[in-house]
């Protein structure tokens, strides 16, 4: 017996919230512009602090739609993915920091053309001025140490977990600039109504935070009860974990999807890293397959039998719901053959798929066998292409091995330069962009 089929995502969901988001923004620019007066323009740096009360609440509300990308709310992530909410995040970001940090430079500038005084004086003194003042100071600087942080030179230099606990301060960040906002924006000060509305506003974030990033995954964790039965080398570096747990065949979870694993044991507890089914469950057990790359992966294959288990999810839009043509095709590189394995299980029969597992040799093809007997029952068949990296076009490959393939959705899973080949692949031989359907593994 299988758990219960996962949610089947509703695109209309993500217009709706962009629609939503727009008109937010809407209203936080024009709070700013109807409060301005002509008089106040006119005057000594008026400009300059009218650009920077607008730049600020453009800034703070943006930071608030990258938090709520973020917080994984279930409706739209079934539809984007957590890698559409990651590119989204990253394509948003320079914007609010930005923003802000030309608010700052903007409202030094302005007061300090209004008082007549020098740049490096008013920067000071508006610093020190309050303690509402110092607190959005503090903020900007945090804002700033992430932005430098998240370079993408400087990023894949940093180990995963400090990755994380850098982005925690962020919230520390925004509620830092919340209490300045209310308390001397412009747009707030003698507007009770606009600072009652905003407040909602960073409330109901703050909730869905909560809600679905703490309060959730701790629901489910303790309703499932989930701790680790046996740990079973696959391949070098690979091991299995099967899972014994409570009630799963009430967890709806679809093939490909993943969950955050964190691993209540010493030097693990503190950490959740992704890792995605390598099947669908099977009450009472479910298994995750993961690749040794490092600390914690590593620690991953010494997990001793009873170690309890957190989770949080499930996570991701690589499932069958996005099928959409008559033919399909799953090309897997290294380890992502525990999404294709998992999403083969919800394929129907008859469906016939044509499977590419790429490997640098055949002892990395990791649940092969299994991968083979889900295919052959749906009347499918598994291609095996084994090499060094720069012997193997993916693209001829594809034409080699794939009938049809203009007709096919794709379903592409594995480390990031295998799924960017295979996009590029796909491109070049005119397969429509709607038709590819991609997970990356990243460490």
């Amino acid at each position: 017996m299988l758990s219960r089929p996962g949610i089947p995502p509703h695109p209309w969901v993500v217009d709706v919230a962009v629609v939503v988001v727009g008109i937010g923004l809407g209203a936080a620019v024009g709070s700013t512009v109807t409060t301005e007066t002509r008089s106040q323009l006119s005057q000594p740096g008026g400009p300059e602090i009218f650009l920077g009360s607008l730049s600020g609440m453009a800034g703070t509300y943006l930071a608030l739609v990258m938090l709520l990308l973020v917080s994984r709310v279930p409706p739209v992530e079934r539809v984007l993915g957590q890698d559409g909410l990651l590119r989204w995040h990253r394509r948003l970001a320079p914007w609010p920091l930005g923003l802000i940090g030309a608010h700052a430079v903007l409202l030094i500038l302005g007061y300090a053309l209004a008082a007549h005084i020098g740049v490096v004086h008013e920067a000071s003194a508006m610093a020190t001025s309050s303690a509402t003042m110092l607190a959005a100071t503090v903020a900007v600087i945090v804002m700033i140490a992430i932005g430098v942080a998240s370079i993408h030179q400087i990023r894949r230099r940093m180990r995963r977990e400090t990755w994380w606990l850098l982005h925690l301060f962020m919230y520390l960040a925004l509620a830092l600039a919340f209490a300045h906002e209310v308390v001397l924006g412009p747009s707030f000060v003698a507007h009770p109504l606009a600072r009652i509305l905003w407040s909602v506003a960073w409330v109901a974030v703050a909730a869905l935070v909560a809600v679905y990033r703490i309060g959730m995954p701790l629901v489910r964790t303790l309703r499932h009860r989930l701790q680790v039965q046996e740990v079973r080398p696959e391949a070098p570096g690979i091991v299995s974990v099967i899972l014994s747990g409570r009630h799963l065949e009430r967890l709806a979870v679809s093939g490909g999807q993943f969950f955050e694993w964190r691993f209540l044991t010493r030097g693990m507890w503190w950490q959740a890293h992704p890792f995605t089914l390598s099947a669908r469950p099977s009450p009472p057990y479910v298994r995750l397959t993961v690749k040794a790359v490092g600390d914690f992966t590593d620690a991953v294959g010494r997990l001793e039998p009873g170690t309890k288990v957190a989770i949080e999810g499930p996570y991701g839009a690589f499932t069958v719901h996005a099928w959409r043509r008559s033919r399909v095709a799953l090309l897997a590189g290294g380890i992502g053959v525990t999404a294709v394995r998992s999403l083969l299980e919800d394929l129907p029969l008859r469906s016939q798929p044509i499977v590419l597992l790429r490997a640098t040799s055949a002892e990395e093809l990791v649940l092969d066998d299994e991968i083979a007997e889900l295919a052959r029952v749906r009347r499918g068949r598994v291609e095996r292409i084994l090499g060094p990296r720069h012997q193997v076009s993916m693209e001829r490959e594809i034409v080699k091995h794939i009938p049809h393939f203009r007709t096919r959705d794709f379903f592409i899973c594995g480390p990031e330069g295998f799924v960017n080949e295979c996009r590029r692949a796909m491109a070049s031989l005119s397969v429509p962009k709607d038709a590819v359907h991609h997970e990356v593994y990243r460490l």
